[in-house]
Order: C-alpha cells, then structure tokens, then sequence
C-alpha cells in the first residue's frame, strides 16, 4: 500500500456542496480500496493567480493509502467534477501526523478575526462610556 496526499481546490461558488462531495469523495476512494487517514478541511483561502475565473477556492486535503494502480480510476472519475476546479495526488513516504500548515495558518487567521472583533468592541464600549460622562 502506497502512501499518498491528495488536495482539492474546490470551486468556491459552490462552498454550500462540499459536505456532500467530501462524502462522495470519500465513497470513491473506499470503492477502490483506499483508506483515509487524515482528511482536513481548510476552507476557502485566496488563490497565488486566477484558476478558471476563480480568484479563491476551497482546500480540502486528504491523507490516504491504497494501490497505486486504482489511482488512476480515481482521478478518472473526478476529472470532470465541475466542483474540482484543482487536483493533486503526491506520492509521501510518511503521512504528516500535526496539522498541516495550511491548517494551522487558516486557524491563526480565524483567531486573528477573532481578536481583532474584540477588540473593536471593548473600544466601542470605552467610547460609550466616555459619552455618557
């Protein structure tokens, strides 16, 4: 069984679809005896260049394992998944066991939002307060 990690680039207009498509994908890749590992939803993210028009897409990464010879059927069948708008299958000797950096900066960039909101209200409420003196 060879080791492998898979990422999608998800159309982004689609965004409400992809729980769906996860799940089909993941029927897909048991179908032909692969096995999920890891599967991390990044979320949508700001593309380096245009890709079909899309300025940002949606990142979902798989850590699978399964023959080599069906993956070949697999990016068969998603090819022309008009929600795929990007696709990548890398050949890894070990699977990552953390999160990925992807993933983490996306959380990072959450929690920034986050703090900035705070933020913004704690001094909204500091300029309340020096209205009403």
């Amino acid at each position: 069984m060879k080791k492998y990690e898979a990422v999608l680039i998800l159309n982004p207009n689609l965004s409400a679809k992809v729980n769906s498509f996860l799940k089909e994908f993941e029927s897909i890749l048991k179908k032909n005896s692969f096995s999920i590992k890891k599967t991390e939803d990044i979320g949508r993210r700001q593309l380096s260049y245009s890709i079909n028009n899309h300025n940002k897409g949606h990142y979902v990464i798989f850590n699978i394992e399964g023959d080599a010879s069906r993956l070949i059927d697999i990016e068969n069948k998603i090819k022309f998944n008009e929600l795929i708008i990007r696709h990548l299958f890398i050949a890894v000797k070990e699977h990552q066991v953390e999160d990925s950096e992807l993933l983490l900066d996306a959380k990072n960039k959450k929690s920034d939002v986050k703090d900035i909101d705070e933020k913004e209200h704690t001094q909204k409420e500091k300029e309340d307060d020096y209205k009403d003196e």
